[in-house]
């Protein structure tokens, strides 16, 4: 059975996050709350992980997966930012939105789609801020969805679909709502899927 700790989503545990983050430096799968769904995550430089995230969602190897970054100075590193969409990140992250970018070297092949893009996460959650600070790097992220593509929001659920495939579950709620995904790699912001969050902005 994976373990089910249940976390301050204000001021998390010192104790719960050190172990999350040995379990990832260790190669292994964690599930956790953020500002839309609950994703599933591992260490961004461990290959192998990455590889068992793709084999747990049966991921099609042409959509970009995420990136959770615990600031925009930590992003930068990942994603290649032109003035505009710099500027608009920092006018909308954190906050549930993923934005498409031209990724940089420092991203794993593994994870590339075939034009080298990448989606990128700051949550708006102290949760996942500071598992990405304990780790050092940012996390490869996907929702925790099934198949048929149906949102998961409940930990136990979590812990009994992908029993023995990821070691830890954060139980805490969680707005269970898809984020809206932006492209920016082109001149004008393109809407890809309207989820949570106020895109007004866009308009």
């Amino acid at each position: 059975m994976s373990t089910i700790l249940h976390t301050n989503p204000i001021n998390p545990q010192r104790r719960h996050i050190q172990r999350v983050v040995e379990a990832l430096t260790e190669g292994k799968l964690v599930s956790y709350p953020t500002d839309t769904t609950y994703g599933i995550g591992c260490d961004l430089l461990n290959k192998k992980a990455i590889e068992r995230i793709y084999a747990l969602k049966k991921r099609d190897r042409r959509k970009p997966v995420s990136i959770l970054c615990s600031d925009l100075k930590d992003l930068s590193r990942y994603a290649v930012l032109s003035n505009s969409a710099y500027r608009i990140l920092r006018r909308q992250l954190p906050g549930p939105y993923t934005f498409i970018l031209p990724a940089t070297p420092l991203v794993p092949k593994v994870m590339l789609t075939p034009q080298k893009m990448v989606g990128v996460r700051i949550p708006e959650s102290e949760i996942v801020r500071a598992m990405v600070e304990g780790l050092g790097r940012p996390l490869i992220s996907t929702s925790a969805t099934l198949e048929d593509g149906s949102i998961l929001n409940d930990p136990e659920e979590i812990e009994r679909r992908f029993r023995g495939k990821i070691d830890i579950v954060i139980a805490e709620q969680c707005p269970g709502e898809a984020s809206s995904i932006i492209d920016l790699t082109g001149d004008e912001p393109i809407i890809i899927r309207r989820g949570r969050g106020d895109l007004s902005w866009l308009y």
